[in-house]
């Protein structure tokens, strides 16, 4: 898989492309992450990317020319699944969502500034919009990277345990049971007897049962379809 991000600061996604899971998946050659500055497609002396709005008003808008040169010029060189713009306006993002996306060969990730892109941008070029939740961040780039994470770790090869990635919460339309570990008795805290019982089944059952639970107590709209 092949990530295409658009940035005007791309200093910012340095750290999260570079560690970690998403780093390994890059090591394996399983999935390639190229950060674009916009600012090279600037106008001007300046390399300008955004101007006043039409109608006044507060803040400013991402210009129409250095971004659609941008996403031309990648288009030139490739086939892209879905062109995705970052924007508290899309469709929140969700666990179903990263695992269609991660079957997909090639994205661009448009992040978008101040007031946002022209409209026309995207009604020519955006094929998806994307929100990680109601607020709003000075910029793209953080949702960008919380997207790219959510898709890079459901690539196969990239997580050690094939079968880690499956058992998330969400995956199954409920939250994650609880897990334990050494020791067994921590502060008089003891580790419930079936997860030592070695019996497959019935720590099965009991993990289904803790997550049905679990999602009731904190997250019943999941369960209300």
């Amino acid at each position: 898989m092949r990530i295409d991000i658009i940035s005007i600061i791309p200093d910012l996604l340095t750290s999260p492309l570079s560690h970690s899971i998403l780093k390994r998946a890059q090591t394996k050659g399983l999935l390639e992450v190229n950060v674009v500055s916009l600012r090279e497609y600037g106008l001007g002396t300046y390399k300008k990317v955004d101007d006043y709005q039409f109608g006044g008003g507060a803040g400013l808008v991402m210009m129409c020319e250095p971004i659609a040169a941008c996403i031309d010029e990648l288009k030139s060189q490739r086939d892209y699944d879905e062109i995705i713009y970052m924007t508290p306006d899309g469709e929140t993002l969700n666990q179903r969502m990263a695992n269609s996306l991660s079957l997909k060969g090639n994205l661009i990730i448009l992040c978008g500034h101040y007031k946002g892109i022209d409209e026309r941008l995207r009604q020519l070029y955006i094929t998806k919009e994307i929100s990680i939740g109601d607020y709003v961040l000075s910029g793209g780039e953080l949702g960008a990277a919380v997207l790219v994470d959510a898709i890079g770790r459901l690539i196969p090869g990239v997580l050690n345990d094939e079968t880690s990635a499956l058992t998330d919460s969400f995956q199954d339309d409920l939250l994650s049971p609880p897990v334990y570990t050494r020791p067994e008795d921590f502060r008089g805290m003891k580790v419930p007897d079936i997860l030592l019982s070695g019996h497959e089944k019935k720590i099965a059952d009991w993990r289904h049962d803790q997550a049905l639970e679990r999602t009731k107590t904190r997250r019943p709209d999941m369960l209300e379809d």
